[in-house]
């Protein structure tokens, strides 16, 4: 734009004010909702301050939402900026699609990753963030290498989540992308295919779709042991009242000191005999009573009446297990409605899990 152009534009945003000011009448359009939204923040007008988001509210899509969260952000909106992220969490695939995605700073990429509700795949995020990198070497004038864009990521990259992938999607991209050291590759390969795993600096909390707090809910009233492992799966069926999102079991540990014990867990939908998630993963236990987390890759939906059934198949020594079981559960949250829980025993081949003993004695899940 020349000069005389901006200094029109200038005025016509001033004009906009002073007629506000003076009637209370306003015109925003789209080429002038965030000069105007500066302005009014600038001389104090709250007034108009309030009808420039309502505006970018009304407008707000997944296409421009990264960009308008960045304008959130920059004119500190915490109101619209929450209203973003609840876009992007929704409709995370298409957000990120859009051009306005590499056009964000690196804190709100950090913000952005950092969150446990985004609904995608970790290795269709870690593609964009990819992106990203490249985008921002080419901002910073930096030749587009593996280091420099491991360079711009900084901390962004130890918020992606590569525990979650697949091994297949782990080799398939970030294994081969340059951008992490060979010691981290070889360790988050251990990890996916070795019990005990070695550490990894990388967060392993399911994130897709989760709202609202974790939640959890114990079967049994009393712990004993021995519970012995063959082979054979543990498996109870249960029924839910409310629509939920599982993300883990929690498992009872050796009573033989700490042990490491290799597992496999599923959720299987019982009318069609359909797997609906698994996880071949491994958990430490330290010896006492307590029970141990092991978590999916993934949340995984489960609707209201439909019978399912909780599965583990875990080798290792003997273990403590769950007596004097409760047929019902209910989970009660001050923000949310009763959560029903109603178990089953699960007939065929069942290593002896049953309502009133054995395994599976806790179920970890979102509402």
């Amino acid at each position: 734009y020349s000069w005389g152009a901006i200094y029109v534009f200038i005025i016509c945003i001033c004009a906009l004010i002073y007629r506000f000011l003076y009637s209370d009448e306003v015109q925003i359009g789209p080429e002038t909702v965030m000069t105007t939204l500066y302005t009014a923040k600038k001389y104090a007008v709250p007034a108009l301050e309030a009808h420039c988001v309502d505006f970018l509210t009304k407008h707000l899509r997944a296409d421009n939402a990264f960009m308008l969260l960045t304008q959130a952000r920059l004119f500190d909106e915490p109101q619209l900026a929450s209203l973003c992220l609840d876009t992007i969490d929704k409709s995370t695939m298409d957000a990120i699609s859009a051009e306005g995605f590499t056009d964000i700073d690196i804190d709100t990429l950090c913000a952005v990753l950092e969150r446990d509700t985004l609904s995608i795949r970790e290795s269709r995020l870690f593609g964009a963030v990819v992106r990203w990198a490249e985008a921002e070497c080419q901002r910073q004038q930096l030749p587009v290498t593996f280091g420099n864009k491991q360079k711009v990521l900084g901390r962004a990259l130890s918020l992606i989540r590569f525990p979650l992938m697949t091994i297949e999607e782990f080799a398939a991209g970030p294994a081969q992308s340059g951008i992490l050291s060979d010691r981290e590759v070889v360790n988050l390969f251990l990890h996916f295919t070795v019990n005990p795993k070695p550490k990894v600096d990388y967060i392993d909390r399911p994130r897709c779709c989760l709202r609202g707090k974790e939640c959890s809910i114990n079967r049994f009233q009393q712990v004993e042991s021995r519970w012995g492992y063959s082979g054979t799966s543990d498996r109870i069926r249960f029924t839910v009242n409310r629509r939920i999102s599982i993300v883990g079991f929690g498992l009872y540990g050796s009573i033989h000191g700490p042990t490491d014990y290799q597992v496999n867990i599923q959720i299987i939908d019982y009318e069609k005999n359909q797997t609906l998630g698994q996880n071949d993963t491994g958990f430490s236990c330290d010896g006492t009573a307590s029970t141990f987390r092991v978590m999916f890759k993934e949340p995984i939906e489960i609707l209201p009446t439909v019978c399912y059934t909780a599965c583990a198949t875990l080798k290792g020594p003997d273990s403590h297990y769950g007596t004097k079981g409760l047929k019902k559960v209910i989970h009660e949250s001050p923000t949310a409605s009763k959560t029903c829980f109603v178990f089953y025993s699960s007939p065929g081949n069942n290593n002896g899990t049953s309502i009133e003993d054995g395994q599976i004695p806790e179920i970890i899940f979102y509402t």
